[in-house]
């Protein structure tokens, strides 16, 4: 509690902060874990929630209100959600294009089809999904429960990457 202390001049903010983490400090935990599901996280959620509330401690009058607990708890969700959001975006990384799509079995005796089947699983999935069912990059994107850009991307690379097996198999 000292760090946030610190960040407050005035005795009196000071005083009025003291008694804002001792009444809400437990609510705060809560509802950060019921959004993080996790203890450590929830702390952090929290520790930044109460760094925020310290800087802006001019703005809470009246302590024990429903005015100043839905600002504490408005506060703490935007930290966890904040939190959230950052740990989820370290974890999610690229689609792995050779793990994940679709397999095919190409017809006999065609040049085209086999360099189609040299392609890693989710190119072939985008080229055939836009060239062999016509649908489009949009109605791709809502297909695979991707945004649309990243639609737009994956058929540019799956083009490109078409186009460097056609040369290598000599087939253009």
């Amino acid at each position: 509690m000292m760090i946030y202390m610190a960040m407050i001049d005035d005795p009196n903010d000071r005083k009025k902060f003291e008694h804002i983490y001792v009444t809400y400090k437990g609510l705060m935990f809560y509802v950060a874990n019921q959004i993080l599901k996790n203890n450590e996280d929830s702390e952090d959620a929290v520790h930044n929630a109460f760094i925020s509330i310290a800087k802006n401690i001019s703005k809470i009058q009246e302590i024990e209100c429903p005015k100043t607990k839905s600002y504490i708890v408005n506060i703490v969700e935007n930290k966890a959600i904040d939190l959230y959001r950052k740990i989820h975006k370290a974890y999610s990384t690229e689609y792995i294009e050779e793990n994940i799509g679709i397999t095919v079995e190409a017809p006999a005796e065609n040049e085209l089809a086999d360099c189609i089947l040299k392609l890693p699983a989710r190119y072939r999935e985008i080229i055939l999904m836009k060239y062999s069912y016509g649908l489009t990059c949009k109605e791709i994107a809502l297909q695979m429960g991707i945004s649309i850009e990243n639609a737009n991307k994956l058929d540019q690379r799956a083009k490109k990457r078409l186009m460097q097996i056609c040369k290598e198999e000599c087939v253009l």
